[in-house]
């Protein structure tokens, strides 16, 4: 989750030319289908090892929760994830879609914890590198730059009107997440081109907002080109699309093909055992989406731990959130313990020490093919819902170099707020009902939706 600080703003760039007056920002998205957008792990075709992939996605799982809980800090707190050990993707998932007329391609970094889309954009006098050229804003014929005045950018939590360089009046941004990654720019407005839900081809949507960032700087090292902000805020995706809901399908993160974002869902698309259970509003962090989670059950042993560990406290610490942008689950240190003691009594298997204690989870010896029952089932409560989980979506197999076979818990000890991750939502089409303010899933081919 990226979150918001104040920054003073001392900086300036060549002036962008307003090419066609505003364009209008009330537009209700299509009703017939669904929009679709392609969603690529970061970690997919890198020809990693299943070891090097729990490693990296174990690394980044526990920065993101370190920067998840830096950003309910004061502004001067400090919360250190870490140093990686070599360079690690701070990305989970990139989607793929293009901006402008003609269109131009951006892969944006999905964040269900922030809300401002943006991509980089020429003049970029301080951005990171990617591979796609920077958006160019006099190469698009619907570009409109959005003055400091326009409802979306008093939705900034930091902006200012823009003078001599900036262009008169135009609505520039400061947007500070936890990590000390920044981006700076002009707030504007252009055609954002998806795929169409129902395969008939592609689907452009005039008048959404984005900041086109041209001072851009901290942990992007994903190949990703800016951001895609998909929290509860009116300048996310979803809310500026006016959408009653979005989804999305990851696929199996050891393979390579793509997952599948949804905009607006037909309400016939459910098949199987849906469940739901309610999103609870946190308005100390009004971007995040955060829920019940009751209780946790290992093998037939519910654990004790009280409901209290996963619950939002009055002063907006602690809770349960569901984040795109974290790979493996993280509990309270003392509910993992309890977890942790639990998978090491039930399990058939040995504990591997020194994989434990190089890759910091839990590991055990096993046999070449997984047998039933080798480690206990693990499953989920959450308020009116409970997530039976697949084994592939807890437990983490590879062969070391020597032909060792090892499993590993994908879960994390971590704070005080609970983070269910991506891992555990592999083949689990989850469905964010915005306007019923509930989250349901029901498992999935994610491959084949």
């Amino acid at each position: 989750m990226k979150q918001l600080q104040k920054i003073p703003l001392l900086l300036s760039f060549e002036k962008i030319v307003l090419l066609l007056p505003l364009l209008a920002l009330t537009f209700s998205c299509c009703d017939a289908a669904a929009l679709k957008l392609h969603a690529n792990h970061a970690d997919a075709g890198r020809g990693l090892s299943r070891r090097e992939l729990l490693h990296r996605m174990a690394v980044r799982s526990k920065a993101r929760a370190a920067r998840l809980l830096s950003g309910r800090a004061p502004a001067s707190a400090r919360v250190d994830p870490g140093a990686y050990t070599g360079v690690v993707p701070d990305t989970e998932y990139l989607v793929h879609l293009a901006i402008g007329t003609p269109t131009q391609p951006v892969q944006l970094t999905l964040d269900t914890g922030s809300d401002l889309v943006w991509t980089q954009c020429r003049p970029c006098p301080a951005c990171f590198a990617q591979t796609l050229p920077y958006f160019d804003p006099p190469n698009s014929s619907t570009f409109g730059a959005l003055p400091c005045d326009s409802p979306m950018c008093d939705d900034l939590a930091w902006s200012s009107c823009g003078k001599q360089n900036w262009g008169n009046r135009t609505c520039v941004y400061v947007y500070a997440y936890a990590d000390n990654s920044i981006t700076t720019g002009s707030l504007d407005a252009d055609t954002f081109t998806f795929a169409a839900g129902d395969s008939s081809g592609e689907a452009s949507v005039p008048g959404l907002a984005f900041g086109c960032g041209i001072f851009n700087n901290g942990i992007f090292t994903s190949n990703e080109t800016g951001i895609a902000g998909f929290g509860r805020g009116a300048l996310s995706l979803p809310s500026q699309l006016k959408v009653d809901n979005f989804s999305h399908c990851f696929t199996t993160i050891t393979g390579s093909e793509p997952s599948t974002v949804l905009l607006g869902l037909p309400a016939d698309l459910y098949g199987g055992a849906v469940q739901s259970t309610p999103l609870v509003q946190n308005f100390s962090s009004l971007t995040a989406y955060y829920l019940s989670l009751k209780g946790i059950t290992v093998g037939e042993t519910r654990l004790p731990i009280p409901e209290s560990a996963f619950a939002l406290r009055q002063d907006g610490t602690g809770g349960t959130v569901i984040d795109s942008g974290t790979g493996m689950t993280s509990l309270p240190r003392g509910a993992y313990e309890l977890m942790h003691d639990a998978f090491v009594a039930q399990a058939r298997l040995p504990v591997d020490n020194a994989t434990s204690s190089l890759l910091s989870q839990l590991c055990f010896s096993a046999p070449r093919r997984a047998r039933p029952g080798d480690v206990p089932r693990l499953a989920l409560h959450f308020e009116g819902a409970t997530l039976e989980l697949p084994r592939e979506n807890y437990m983490f197999e590879f062969e070391d170099a020597g032909g060792g076979s090892f499993t590993c818990l994908a879960v994390n000890a971590g704070d005080d707020l609970t983070i269910i991750g991506n891992y555990q939502q592999q083949n689990l089409h989850v469905l964010y009902d915005l306007v019923g303010n509930t989250l349901s899933f029901v498992p999935a081919q994610c491959n084949r939706l």
